[in-house]
């Protein structure tokens, strides 16, 4: 559905603050290369703990870190063969979660009904990806397509963060190509113009015009001289739950959000750029370069974003009900997609649970 473009003062939706996500897509929730076999990595997505361990064979597995024997988190034990063992007791569970072993317990008596949790988890783009939500659905719902993760002209530099944020406050964020303002010390974009918004049930999607000045803006090779403004179109996209933005042909970005809780994000970020330099200066250059953007131009950038949503976090907390007024339509349009997501998956597990219940009653 096309919207109007047109900047005009709205109520804040307070709610957004407080909804929960949507848990029937799959989160990025670290590097796949960094989990090496017979390590294991805890996890938080939106409040359930995960542990995720790499067995000896290199396959990953993803189980509730909880052990339910007494409680202790199972990412504190250690991997045996493709099966995980809390540090406690050594109770042994293989990747379904079933109990599979008691050092204590004679081989042939049996073993208690036990089980932890799995999740479905999968590993692309050397990123961990886990399924919280109904994993019949897990087939089905795939991570986003990042095309230019394996072309040779893109170079990428990835970029993790930590936020101590709501999702959607980090959401709005990203999305918001009106707080150029915010980084003009650092050579930033300035006079943006949204042209067109779009929504639909899972996303919503807006184009700038974005002009652009100084000398980062010549090394992204968007103009010819430092002094030169070029004004070019920005498309901003939010596929539920991940964003994306493109400035075609020079760059792009894919930014998977972790919700770790009602005030804890997370998130992986992959910068796409062309750059001008022959691939066989860039190839033995690559680490360096990746460093050198990443510390001194991305994460300034980024450190400013931060310590603005954290502030707009703790005065939020501060008093829950003070109304705010927005003027960017985009804003409004991902606050309720936001509520929409959350709300048709309660929606839908509690009309599951009602079909449960009758059937356990019927029978």
């Amino acid at each position: 559905m096309e919207l109007a473009p047109t900047l005009t003062s709205q109520t804040v939706q307070n709610a957004v603050r407080q909804v929960g996500i949507n848990p029937n897509y799959w989160y990025a929730v670290g590097w796949a290369s960094q989990l090496k076999p017979g390590s294991i990595m805890p996890v938080v997505i939106w409040q359930q703990a995960i542990a995720i361990y790499r067995d000896e064979s290199g396959q990953l597995h993803a189980l509730e870190d909880v052990c339910p024997h007494k409680g202790v988190a199972l990412h504190k034990g250690k991997v045996q063969g493709c099966n995980l063992a809390c540090a406690y007791h050594g109770w042994e569970f293989n990747p379904q979660g079933n109990c599979v072993g008691i050092p204590y317990l004679p081989k042939e008596q049996k073993l208690p009904r036990a089980q932890a949790r799995s999740y479905p988890i999968q590993e692309k783009y050397d990123l961990i990806w886990v399924f919280l939500g109904d994993s019949t659905l897990a087939q089905t719902c795939q991570p986003p397509d990042i095309p230019e993760f394996d072309q040779s002209d893109w170079f990428m530099v990835p970029v993790p963060a930590k936020i101590n944020a709501h999702f959607s406050i980090c959401n709005e964020n990203s999305m918001d190509v009106f707080h150029g303002f915010l980084h003009q010390n650092l050579q930033g974009w300035f006079d943006p113009v949204l042209i067109s918004l779009q929504e639909t049930d899972t996303s919503v999607r807006t184009e700038y015009l974005v002009s652009y000045k100084g000398h980062m803006a010549k090394f992204l090779g968007l103009s010819e001289r430092a002094d030169q403004v070029t004004t070019l179109p920005v498309s901003t996209e939010y596929r539920y739950p991940y964003f994306y933005s493109s400035l075609e042909g020079i760059s792009t970005l894919y930014l998977m959000r972790l919700p770790v809780g009602p005030t804890e994000s997370r998130s992986i970020a992959l910068f796409f750029f062309k750059i001008r330099f022959p691939k066989w200066i860039l190839r033995p250059l690559k680490p360096l370069l990746q460093a050198f953007i990443e510390h001194f131009v991305l994460r300034k950038f980024l450190a400013q974003d931060i310590e603005m949503i954290e502030n707009e976090q703790r005065t939020y907390l501060e008093n829950p009900h003070r109304r705010y007024v927005e003027i960017n339509p985009a804003i409004i349009a991902v606050q309720r997609l936001a509520i929409r997501q959350y709300e048709q998956y309660m929606q839908n597990k509690n009309e599951k649970n009602s079909e449960l219940k009758q059937i356990r009653t019927q029978n």
